[in-house]
């Protein structure tokens, strides 16, 4: 049962955006407008830096009840039990668990791109967009700390969250690093594996702020898009022969998302997508739109709405440089 957000019903949702999720939905379209319209389920990811999924379960069950996430091993959704709890404070942020960095607060769609990146222990890892944390402490993790991961983002304002939350986390192999991304291409560095989760208009997110909706706008989508584009392109160009990139985003525009893969795809031919296997509910990746038609291989993509397995909406590529 959807729990609706105080005040929903009374956002004004622009003419513009209605007619063109109408196109992309059809008849599912109310139900998106439903979950975006609707509280998120909140879910963690116990961070196995300093502790095991079945410890921090063990610690948590007499206030809370996880859940596991299909498509990632440390990840659960928790609910409060109001009835039996023995602590009272019900925000997941003041837990030990969460102070000592046993956990991170996490959307249970934010965890895929790093589960497709499939960093491992030794290698060079570039985290392109890295703020406020949550998937570079995940691939800090998934490094088991040994190799290098540069966590990068152009804002400085939010670099502070960033290190915090490394520290926090216990994420010692991490180099932060301010650099505008399209710049990594003009490094001599190559990486290893790459993740590009760019800014976007956050249309997947609208149950996060609903101020979303407020600041959508066309020419938003055609401006992010443009960086976007710098942004994969700066990405591969970075990444080592043999090496793998992953693009995501959580928005739900094609043109930022599918369309900004197509254009990679069409200018680098040694750009291979490959498919995504997780146990997790999907929908078709737009092949069209906006009377554009993009690379066919954009099939591959992940694409999940909102109301697909009721998680914020999510966008993923997953692509070799052969």
């Amino acid at each position: 049962m959807l729990e609706k957000i105080p005040d929903s019903e009374k956002i004004e949702i622009k003419e513009g955006f209605a007619q063109r999720y109408k196109e992309l939905l059809g008849d599912r379209y109310d139900e998106f407008i439903d979950y975006s319209f609707a509280y998120i389920r909140k879910s963690i990811r116990v961070n196995i830096l300093k502790a095991e999924v079945k410890e921090v379960a063990k610690r948590m069950q007499k206030n809370w009840a996880l859940t596991p996430i299909p498509w990632c091993k440390e990840g659960s959704w928790i609910d409060y039990r109001a009835e039996a709890a023995e602590d009272k404070r019900f925000d997941i942020g003041n837990t030990l668990e969460h102070q000592l960095g046993y956990i991170y607060v996490q959307d249970a769609a934010s965890m895929i791109p790093p589960v497709v990146l499939e960093p491992k222990a030794g290698e060079v890892v570039l985290d392109m967009c890295s703020a406020p944390g949550s998937k570079a402490s995940q691939i800090a993790a998934m490094m088991q700390n040994k190799g290098l991961l540069i966590a990068n983002d152009l804002q400085s304002d939010r670099l502070k969250a960033l290190g915090i939350n490394l520290q926090r986390t216990g994420a010692s192999n991490a180099l932060i690093t301010q650099v505008p991304g399209y710049k990594f291409s003009k490094l001599k560095v190559r990486f290893d594996k790459v993740l590009v989760d760019a800014p976007c208009s956050g249309t997947g997110t609208i149950r996060r702020s609903l101020k979303t909706l407020a600041m959508w706008s066309p020419h938003l989508v055609k401006r992010m898009a443009a960086d976007q584009k710098q942004l994969i392109d700066s990405g591969f160009e970075a990444l080592k022969a043999g090496g793998t990139m992953v693009y995501s985003t959580c928005t739900m525009e094609p043109e930022e998302d599918e369309a900004v893969v197509s254009w990679l795809l069409n200018n680098h031919k040694d750009a291979k997508l490959e498919e995504i296997k997780l146990d997790i509910k999907r929908s078709p990746a737009i092949l069209e739109f906006g009377g554009e038609k993009y690379n066919p291989e954009v099939r591959k993509c992940l694409r999940i709405w909102p109301q697909d397995n009721d998680s914020e909406g999510f966008f993923v590529a997953k692509i070799r440089k052969i």
